[in-house]
């Protein structure tokens, strides 16, 4: 996982949004020099692929992105296509998943760049895990980013050592 070497001093947004990149670079890090059907492979117990879980960081931080912006998420997963978050379907490739990312980060940054302060809040969807009328701010969606990608790039770190040996930071 890459290393956060400066906070920016005196800019708060800078700070996160670098912490929110060292944590997208932790994951991207994970599939580099992979195969498509090395990063599509499940080599644990578990469901989760390099592929899927840089397909579903992208996913989650439009979520989140089009939350704040208060504006309808294009694509959001339903309940039959919730999984597909999860892996490529549909000739989709690691460089087109990427990219993708790439332009949601663009996006995240301009707008957290534009919004008059991290305090500015946004509600959350009705939903079982959100509480009932309930309101975050900006700086708690960017640290929600930097929680969300960091368990996942745990799991990546797992999954890559499983596919062929290669470690973290190694």
């Amino acid at each position: 996982m890459a290393q956060v070497s400066t906070e920016v001093p005196g800019d708060e947004r800078g700070t996160l949004l670098a912490f929110v990149e060292a944590q997208r670079e932790g994951l991207r890090e994970a599939a580099r020099g992979l195969t498509e059907e090395q990063a599509a492979s499940r080599p644990t117990v578990s469901e989760l692929s390099l592929s899927g879980l840089l397909k579903h960081a992208a996913g989650c931080e439009l979520g989140w992105l089009r939350m704040a912006q208060q504006r309808p998420a294009e694509d959001a997963p339903d309940e039959q296509s919730w999984s597909d978050g999860f892996r490529l379907v549909g000739g989709e490739s690691m460089p087109q998943v990427l990219a993708f990312w790439d332009s949601v980060r663009q996006e995240t940054e301009a707008f957290i760049g534009a919004v008059p302060s991290l305090d500015d809040t946004f509600p959350l969807p009705p939903a079982p895990w959100f509480p009932e009328n309930g309101k975050v701010s900006m700086r708690w969606m960017l640290l929600h980013l930097i929680e969300e990608y960091a368990r996942h790039a745990g799991h990546a770190d797992i999954i890559r050592e499983s596919v062929d040996g290669t470690k973290a930071m190694g």
